[in-house]
């Protein structure tokens, strides 16, 4: 039993299960703004099990089908995956619980989530696989964590109708997760060029990948203000939108083409921060402003 709880320990390292936090905040946000205000109990507990499910299972194959890379590049080469002390079957075996769980989940929320959830998986799983031949990878990370509030949504709804505020916070999303992870595979230029692996630093520089990541932030806050002229949102919703602003251009302040040192600060610390902003700008305009 002790050995089996330190394999599961050691598994939730790997997959950085804590980095579910990147994410959560925006499809909470999204749950408020469907509901204006909380939804149902066994609605709000399905959406948390869907989101640990989704995460789960995208991290496991990209550890899984990226093993080999990882156990030749210097800064992954101690994880489990490229070590083998968690080997391939426990990783097949966490990505098909873990999808089954997600799957089961939609099924618990209505008809349109289950009908939606398998495409979801094709782009969660298919990110990991986007690296060997498109060096937009980044943007396919964005896609899969910019479905969030969409998804909260239609958990919430059952359908699509008046989801522009959520597809709006949905663009936030894929455009903030494109900069930082251009902003984290700086670390890996020389790793991915030598590899034959497809990035934006190593297809364009380091100089001109942070001027990317640079302009991919600019439309966050951009995307930030449509969602919340659309949801009706107030004064606490735009202030925390101008508190995301100035904590990316702190952000960007971090990572310097020539000291990547605190890249770790910039895409963990600061990015978990950004997310519970939006969430609490979010939290509290919808309950000050109640039900229309």
């Amino acid at each position: 039993m002790k050995a089996a709880l330190g394999r599961v320990g050691e598994f939730l390292r790997l997959i950085r299960f804590e980095h579910t936090l990147f994410a959560l905040p925006y499809a909470l946000a999204g749950t408020v703004l469907a509901a204006r205000g909380w939804p149902r109990l066994a609605v709000f507990l399905w959406i948390i099990v869907a989101m640990v499910g989704a995460r789960t299972a995208a991290m496991a194959f990209n550890r899984l089908v990226d093993r080999r890379f990882d156990a030749a590049n210097p800064r992954t080469a101690g994880r489990a995956s490229a070590t083998g002390s968690v080997g391939p079957a426990y990783l097949v075996g966490a990505v098909l619980l873990s999808a089954a769980l997600f799957v089961f989940a939609a099924a618990m929320l209505n008809r349109l989530a289950l009908t939606l959830a398998v495409p979801t998986l094709v782009v969660l799983l298919g990110y990991s696989l986007v690296k060997r031949f498109w060096h937009q990878s980044h943007l396919v990370l964005g896609i899969a964590l910019g479905l969030s509030p969409l998804g909260a949504w239609v958990a919430v709804r059952g359908d699509l109708e008046g989801a522009w505020p959520v597809l709006f916070l949905g663009a936030a999303v894929t455009v903030w997760t494109n900069g930082f992870d251009i902003l984290y595979a700086c670390q890996d230029l020389d790793f991915d060029r030598s590899a034959g692996l497809r990035s934006v630093p190593a297809r364009f520089g380091m100089s001109r990948a942070l001027l990317v990541a640079r302009l991919s932030h600019a439309l966050v806050p951009v995307f930030l203000v449509l969602c919340g002229l659309g949801a009706d949102l107030g004064l606490f919703y735009f202030l925390a939108v101008a508190l995301v602003t100035v904590l990316l251009v702190y952000e960007h302040g971090l990572v310097r083409e020539d000291d990547l040192s605190r890249i770790n600060q910039a895409f963990f610390t600061v990015n978990v921060v950004i997310g519970f902003i939006v969430l609490a700008g979010t939290l509290v305009d919808v309950f000050r402003i109640g039900s229309p």
